[in-house]
C-alpha cells in the first residue's frame, strides 16, 4: 500500500525541532540549473526503486545533471528523515508522506514551493492541501490516494441487488442482503480498531460532513456530523455485519475471492492486485464511489516532493521535480508504478482516459479531504483510532468516545 507506514519518534522528533530552530530559508548561495553538479533524492518504497529509472532519462536531456536516488523502506523513512534533518544532511529533494510534511515543515527543515512555477489549479485539490502548512506551500503533488467500494457483482446479483450502493442507508441494507441471500459471512469489511483505522472510517466521517480537524487545524471531531458518522460505522459490528477482531496485516482480497467478504473500502493498488492474484474473478468484482451520507467524501493521501531548506541546489531541484509533475511525467509515472496522478491533465489522454475502473478513483478525488498538516499529525489521529476501537468492541457510545479524542487532541495541535 503506498501511504507512509508510522514510527513512534516523538521524543526524537522534538529533540530535533530545537536543533533545527534556527534552520530554514535558503541554506547558502545556490549553484544554479545550469551548473553542473548532483542532486540528491530520497523516495521512499516502490517509488524509490523506480525513480531511478525516470532518474537515468532525466540525466540523458539535462547532461549537466546527475540523480542520485537513494531508496528508503517506509518502516525506516521517519527515523532517517529525522536524523538526518538533526544533522544538516537531508537530500537535496525528497518524498514526503501525507502524515509527515506538517512536522518537516515545522522544524524549518522543507523550502516553500515556488507558487509561481507550479500552479495550484493542476492538481487535485485535496493533494495540493496536503503540502499546506501554516499558510505556506511546502510540497508539490507527486501521487494521489483514494479509497472507494470494492463489491462482489456476482454476489450482489444472488442478494438480489441491482449495482451498487448509492446511498449509505443502502450500504448497510446491502451488507444484510449479502449475508442473508447470498450466504456470505460477513456483509462489509471495515477495520475494527489498531494503527489506521481512521482511514477506514474516513469515507464514513467525510461522508457524514464531518472532520478530524477544521481547514484553520482546529478539532471538530466531537461535531454531530462525525458523532453520527462513528455511530453508523459502529453498527455493523453491533449487528455482526462486520468483523470486530482486528488482526495486522490482514490481507482482505483472499476473503473478498473466496466469498466469505462480498464489500470493502481500499485504494487503487488493490486493483492490481485482484487482477494478478485472482484471474478467475475477472467480471466478478467492480468499484463504486463512496455511498452518499450529505455528500460522498473519502480518505486523500499519497505523496509530495519537497525541497531542502538547506540545498543548495535549488533551482535545478525545481525543475527535476516540475519534471515528475507535469501531464507528461505523471502519465509516465502511472504507466511505471500505477500511481495515480496528482496532475489532472494527465487523466486527459491515454490509458487513464479510458479505464472505467481507474476513473472511479479520479472522481472520487474531486471530493477526498484529506488532514490538515500538523507537526502532531500521527498522534492527532491515534486519538481517533483509540475512539473507534472502544466503539467496535463495545465499550464506549460514539459521542463519548469522540469527546475524549476532542479533549486529547485539543491539547495536542498548536
Amino acid at each position: 500500500m503506498h501511504r507512509a507506514a508510522r514510527t513512534p519518534l516523538f521524543a526524537l522528533v522534538a529533540a530535533s525541532a530545537l536543533t533545527l530552530t534556527a534552520c530554514g530559508g535558503s541554506g547558502g548561495s545556490d549553484v544554479g540549473a545550469g551548473a553542473k553538479q548532483t542532486l540528491t533524492v530520497w523516495a521512499m518504497g516502490t517509488e524509490g526503486e523506480k525513480l531511478a529509472e525516470v532518474a537515468d532519462t532525466y540525466e540523458k536531456a539535462h547532461p549537466n545533471i546527475t540523480v542520485k536516488v537513494t531508496p528508503i523502506g517506509w518502516d525506516v523513512a521517519h527515523q532517517k528523515l529525522v536524523a538526518a534533518a538533526a544533522a544538516g544532511k537531508l537530500p537535496d529533494v525528497m518524498q514526503m508522506g501525507s502524515s509527515y510534511l506538517g512536522e518537516f515543515a515545522d522544524m524549518g527543515a522543507l523550502e516553500p514551493v515556488d507558487t509561481k512555477a507550479f500552479d495550484k489549479n493542476d492538481f487535485f485539490p485535496a493533494a495540493w492541501a496536503q503540502g499546506d502548512y501554516d499558510g505556506t506551500t511546502y510540497g508539490v503533488p507527486w501521487y494521489v490516494d483514494t479509497r472507494v467500494l470494492f463489491y462482489r457483482t456476482d454476489l450482489a446479483d444472488k442478494a438480489g441487488l441491482t449495482g451498487a450502493p448509492a446511498t449509505m442507508a443502502e450500504l448497510q441494507k446491502a451488507a444484510e442482503a449479502y449475508q442473508d441471500k447470498a450466504g456470505t459471512k460477513w456483509g462489509l469489511s471495515i477495520q475494527p480498531s489498531g494503527l489506521d483505522a481512521v482511514q477506514s472510517f474516513s469515507p464514513f466521517l467525510y461522508s457524514a460532513g464531518g472532520a478530524i480537524l477544521d481547514s484553520d487545524g482546529k478539532p471538530v471531531v466531537d461535531s454531530a456530523e462525525a458523532v453520527k458518522a462513528l455511530e453508523n460505522y459502529g453498527s455493523y459490528f453491533d449487528k455482526g455485519l462486520s468483523d470486530k477482531t482486528f488482526r495486522p496485516g490482514y490481507d482482505v482480497t483472499k476473503d473478498f475471492n473466496t466469498g466469505t467478504v462480498p464489500m470493502f473500502f481500499s485504494g487503487p493498488w488493490v486493483v492490481g492486485l485482484l487482477n494478478d492474484n485472482y484471474p478467475d474473478l475477472k467480471g466478478k468484482w467492480a468499484v463504486a464511489n463512496v455511498p452518499t451520507d450529505k455528500t460522498s467524501g473519502s480518505f486523500s493521501g499519497g505523496s509530495s516532493l519537497t525541497i531542502s531548506a538547506d540545498s543548495t541546489h535549488k533551482a535545478a531541484a525545481k525543475e527535476f521535480i516540475a519534471y515528475l509533475t507535469d501531464a507528461k511525467g505523471q502519465a509516465d509515472w502511472y504507466g511505471r508504478t500505477r500511481d495515480l496522478p496528482a496532475n489532472t491533465a494527465a487523466w486527459k489522454t491515454g490509458e487513464l482516459a479510458t479505464d472505467a475502473t481507474m476513473n472511479v478513483f479520479r472522481k472520487q478525488m474531486e471530493t477526498a479531504q484529506a488532514l490538515p498538516a500538523q507537526p502532531k499529525g500521527t498522534e492527532i489521529t491515534s486519538k481517533v483510532d483509540d475512539a473507534i476501537g472502544a466503539v467496535s468492541q463495545g465499550k464506549s457510545s460514539a459521542k463519548a468516545a469522540l469527546d475524549k479524542a476532542q479533549s486529547e487532541i485539543e491539547n495536542l495541535v498548536g
